[in-house]
């Protein structure tokens, strides 16, 4: 994976899903339904209960050949839900893995009438950007990748790959971790005592719970404690209903103590040209999403976008492994060797500069803010190798988004501890 999205934080909102940024929080929930799913593909996977889900909101996997590839590939794909009285297309976030064996991310909606499956290759548009020029322009995003287009058939998905077509076939219960989808969302008013005001705070969560997996009290513990923005696993973690009260009433004390003072000072401004309501249209968003989930291996995202004033919000996704095992975390510290930092700073440079459009020997710089890539905590596992994550602004201006760069195993050889949930790879194999 090269390019984790890279679309205006406004658009994150209304149009890709994907995933905390560090420090964000939770918030209020929705009305919960159960989603009703097609035939199963097998008597086994008829038996196999279903999750229940909200508003619409869905994790699935679906398989089947790529135009011109001769091996199959496993579509994760994630129906974030839709809010009450919101005819918007409900957003859609997902990976596969290419025959390169990285991984690769795809975000997109439901179409206009919310009957189909609208999706773009998000990993494959920065060196393109860059090479273009389309990089330099703050006002547009960059251009992704590959188009995919589908409608849902009871259980496939039909349509095409950048114009060719493909049928995927759903899987049912599917490999690795399943998941119930979970929705809330809240409206704040900036001042309870005065209903003409017409500016609201928005806040959305949209989150995922692990369903019948293995050690599943730990694992769900681990995720709620990624949802919490918590760093060690020691520590008790509240009910998911319990963060986001607490994380709520935050939001709320926050965004009335900004708007308060500044309603006021527009009340009484005569001249009228003091106008500080669209500034004051806070949104926060916090997703939880799958980067990656086969074998004994788990990879989560949890995206977060904060809008309070200004001329855009932030965003960015903090990433995290688990080992459905034992359904614990497996954070830098668990994954590295005390002694790699050093090789992997260079590792790190030399898988970036093809994703930014850059030649082997030209300098990071040219297109970054730093000389040398550092090594960032912020790093999942895949079963082919290792993804960093950089968030907007920390190597690079901001027109260039979040960065994510893969390394594989095969590069790796002595700087992995061993006993990860990633048989089968070289530099595992070695050890």
């Amino acid at each position: 994976m090269n390019l984790l999205s890279r679309f205006r934080p406004s658009l994150l909102l209304r149009q890709l899903p994907a995933p905390l940024a560090l420090g964000l929080l939770l918030l209020s929930a929705c009305n919960s339904g159960t989603e009703q799913s097609g035939a199963a593909t097998d008597t086994a996977a008829a038996a196999a209960p279903e999750p229940t889900n909200d508003n619409g909101s869905w994790y699935r996997q679906y398989r089947g050949l790529l135009p011109g590839s001769s091996d199959s590939v496993t579509l994760h794909l994630q129906r974030l839900g839709t809010e009450p009285g919101d005819d918007r297309p409900a957003r859609i976030v997902g990976f596969y893995v290419g025959a390169d064996g990285q991984p690769y991310e795809l975000g997109g909606d439901t179409g206009s009438k919310g009957d189909s499956l609208n999706l773009r290759d998000l990993s494959k548009g920065l060196a393109a950007a860059v090479a273009s020029g389309d990089a330099d322009d703050e006002d547009e995003p960059l251009e992704t990748g590959p188009q995919w287009l589908f409608k849902e058939d009871a259980n496939q998905l039909v349509g095409s790959h950048n114009g060719q077509p493909v049928q995927l076939q759903r899987l049912r219960p599917g490999s690795g971790v399943r998941f119930a989808a979970r929705n809330f969302v809240a409206d704040v008013v900036p001042r309870p005592d005065h209903p003409e005001d017409s500016i609201r705070g928005h806040r959305v969560m949209h989150a995922l719970v692990p369903f019948m997996a293995p050690n599943q009290e730990v694992l769900a513990a681990n995720i709620r404690r990624g949802l919490h923005g918590d760093t060690l696993d020691t520590a008790p973690v509240p009910a998911l209903d319990s963060i986001w009260h607490e994380q709520l009433r935050a939001f709320t004390r926050d965004y009335r103590s900004d708007a308060t003072p500044l309603l006021v000072a527009a009340a009484k401004d005569k001249s009228g040209e003091y106008r500080p309501l669209e500034s004051l249209a806070y949104e926060q968003e916090v997703n939880t999403y799958v980067l990656w989930n086969e074998g004994d291996l788990l990879s989560m995202g949890f995206f977060g976008y904060d809008y309070s004033g200004g001329a855009h919000g932030i965003y960015g996704t903090y990433v995290q492994s688990y080992d459905t095992r034992t359904g614990k975390s497996l954070r830098y510290d668990d994954i590295f060797q005390a002694s790699a930092k050093a090789k992997l700073e260079k590792l790190l440079g030399q898988y970036a500069r093809p994703s930014l459009g850059l030649g082997a020997n030209e300098p990071l710089s040219k297109t970054l803010s730093v000389k040398t890539l550092p090594v960032t905590r912020n790093v999942y596992l895949t079963s082919g190798g290792a993804v960093f994550v950089y968030l907007p602004y920390e190597i690079a201006a901001y027109v260039y988004g979040q960065i994510s760069v893969f390394v594989p195993f095969s590069a790796m050889n002595g700087l992995l501890k061993p006993g990860l949930p990633v048989g089968g790879n070289p530099a595992l194999a070695a050890r």
